[in-house]
């Protein structure tokens, strides 16, 4: 905005007219005597300009200008946010020990079976009881290496009957001991999901089992739990044999070897699953 040659008014030296500005100053001469002021705090504190209609478009202008830095500021806040979140997340991974149980299995309810598809992510839930009811759960094994597996059953129907409909790999930059928000959100590429026909033949406790009590097919309470690395990769390998469409044969395969490299599983030697199930 070209200030030069308009009349101001000083606090102290009273009538002048602005003869140079730039971004940061601005230059007024008083009769001869000449000052410079730091542009734009100047204006509103100790200098004021004479034309009513100048100094409105001035307050507009100084008001986007003042909008503009205060979005720039966010975004600098925002950008140390990340790059120390980030640190913090290679911080965590620095220790390349992998629990053996480091996957999650979720029990997704009607409201969930329908979105779950479309956001690929999947909320803890909250704690239901103690001190800390009511706060979110923590999925503090939970590590780029994670996988989600995606289960249910009927309310009419027993245990027995849970279903995988589907799983993913966790986002590569999550790390569930930073979490948030509760949300286990997927990686972009590695997600499957199960025709219903499908998920018929794929009986989670197949998989799973109890090792202090390898007959009991016992959910009991709760979102979630984990699950060990072996078992998701058993999974994967009998989704494949199940797939006929060449196209899922090949996603499933890629998901099957990123998963096993992730988890450092000989991929050539998963052993068969002997869930539960498979014990009765």
């Amino acid at each position: 905005m070209n200030l030069i040659n308009e009349e101001v008014t000083h606090k102290v030296f009273g009538e002048g007219n602005i003869v140079d500005h730039d971004e940061s100053f601005i230059t007024v001469d008083f009769n001869k005597d000449v000052k410079k002021f730091v542009y734009p705090d100047a204006f509103g504190k100790f200098i004021t300009l004479n034309d009513r209609n100048v100094a409105e478009t001035l307050k507009k202008v100084l008001l986007k200008r003042k909008m503009e830095e205060e979005e720039l500021e966010r975004k600098r806040e925002e950008e140390k946010e990340r790059q120390a979140f980030e640190q913090r997340r290679r911080e965590k991974l620095k220790n390349p020990r992998i629990s053996e149980s480091s996957q999650i299995v979720f029990w997704l309810d009607e409201e969930e079976q329908q979105s779950v598809f479309n956001d690929w992510q999947v909320s803890t839930g909250k704690i239901q009881s103690g001190k800390n009811k009511g706060q979110l759960n923590r999925v503090a094994r939970l590590r780029p290496n994670s996988a989600g597996l995606l289960t249910a059953r009927e309310s009419d129907q027993p245990e027995t009957r849970r279903r995988i409909l589907g799983l993913y790999m966790v986002n590569e930059m999550f790390s569930g001991n930073l979490s948030e928000d509760g949300m286990v959100p997927s990686h972009a590429e590695f997600r499957i999901e199960l025709t219903d026909q499908e998920a018929e033949k794929m009986l989670f406790w197949n998989y799973y089992v109890n090792k202090n009590y390898p007959h009991r097919t016992t959910w009991n309470s709760g979102k979630f739990r984990y699950f060990d690395n072996v078992w998701t990769a058993q999974i994967l390998k009998d989704i494949i044999a199940l797939k006929t469409d060449e196209e899922q044969i090949k996603e499933a395969k890629n998901f099957l070897e990123y998963f096993c490299k992730m988890n450092v599983l000989d991929m050539e030697n998963i052993p068969v699953a002997n869930g539960a199930l498979k014990q009765q």
